[in-house]
């Protein structure tokens, strides 16, 4: 506690201080279960993602008491009441705002963010891209319904062209937003994919989201069961995962099929395009590379809706330093140049102040 107080400039230790090197108490889901009722529509792939997470914070050496879920507004928001942590409810499409807030003055916590495509992508758009390119030490997953489904079935952000809903009774004309090309371009250095059908790919998915240091984007194709059932049946229909779903492994060829003997493999001009691993040279057949950004985007844009090949995994993972830490060092060095700052004095300074 001494080299605590020491390198407070003899202020007393602060909380997380004194559990720093005590070490993590073993948990299991119960634990990370809070006592309020899941209440979504029977069947909704909330669930399945809620399963996943707290089957996996047990096996992350992390407290719940070091624990925030923030949310926003809509079906997938409620995530914060379900986990025995702390967390915040904000409002619509804010949750990357306050996370930022939260993770910036607290670097010791461990911040998530869930929200769904309405809520992130519809009027907390800007939040999250702001969120990404400053790399903030969140770990972001997003639930993709392609819907509506709290407000009872409007089209969203992410609904295909041509969707008829209670909103567009004439078919949506927004073409929309594809999240992992978005967060790749507003620089996220870790977007991954998953979806709510395999709990498995799920937790480890997540697991490499939070040990990414810095903003970590998830995007999980969820299924709404009422509102827009089977949007992504094509891809995740036990019959059809094998042929449907691109398994991207950092490293190795991308192969797929239940005979791996399906490809993605580059065409004479560079573009990427599913082919048959008879039908292309072995040297045109893609390696993945999740530090090759432009590799990335343009496996992101593989296909054009959940009814074709679509990658699923990690996209991109970089290293970078993160908002949170950059900014601490930013403020230790003001201190250590000009002395400790005095908020209370500022406050009550006056009308007009010198800055410098």
């Amino acid at each position: 506690m001494t080299d605590t107080v020491a390198r407070n400039g003899g202020a007393p230790p602060r909380p997380w201080e004194l559990t720093a090197e005590v070490p993590v108490p073993e948990t299991t889901k119960k634990d990370w279960s809070s006592d309020q009722e899941v209440r979504w529509c029977p069947g909704c792939g909330d669930y399945s993602i809620l399963t996943a997470v707290q089957l996996l914070m047990p096996e992350l050496d992390v407290r719940r008491e070091e624990t925030v879920f923030v949310s926003g507004i809509g079906c997938a928001a409620r995530f914060p009441y379900y986990m025995d942590t702390y967390g915040f409810h904000g409002i619509h499409g804010r949750a990357p705002a306050i996370a930022t807030g939260i993770a910036t003055a607290r670097p010791d916590l461990d911040v998530w963010v869930v929200g769904g495509d309405g809520d992130m992508l519809s009027i907390g758009g800007n939040h999250l891209i702001h969120a990404l390119r400053r790399n903030v030490n969140l770990t972001i997953l997003m639930f993709n319904n392609q819907i509506y489904g709290l407000t009872k079935g409007q089209f969203s952000p992410t609904s295909e062209v041509g969707k008829v809903t209670k909103s567009s009774p004439l078919g949506s004309l927004d073409r929309p937003f594809n999240p992992v090309s978005l967060a790749i371009g507003a620089e996220a250095p870790f977007v991954a994919r998953p979806h709510d059908m395999d709990r498995k790919h799920m937790m480890e998915t997540f697991r490499r989201a939070h040990a990414h240091r810095g903003a970590a984007f998830v995007e999980i194709y969820q299924n709404c069961n009422v509102f827009n059932d089977g949007a992504f049946e094509s891809l995740t229909a036990k019959a059809n995962r094998a042929d449907m779903l691109i398994q991207l492994t950092h490293g190795q060829p991308v192969v797929f099929g239940a005979d791996s003997d399906r490809c993605v493999a580059r065409d004479d001009a560079g573009r990427l395009a599913v082919a048959a691993v008879d039908d292309v040279a072995p040297d045109r057949i893609v390696v993945h590379d999740e530090t090759d950004v432009a590799l990335a985007f343009s496996l992101s844009r593989l296909a054009s809706s959940p009814h074709e090949p679509t990658p699923v995994g990690v996209f991109r993972s970089e290293t970078r330093p993160d908002y949170g830490s950059q900014m601490a060092e930013q403020v230790a060095e003001a201190t250590e140049r000009r002395g400790p700052g005095d908020l209370d004095a500022l406050l009550r300074s006056g009308a007009t102040w010198t800055v410098g």
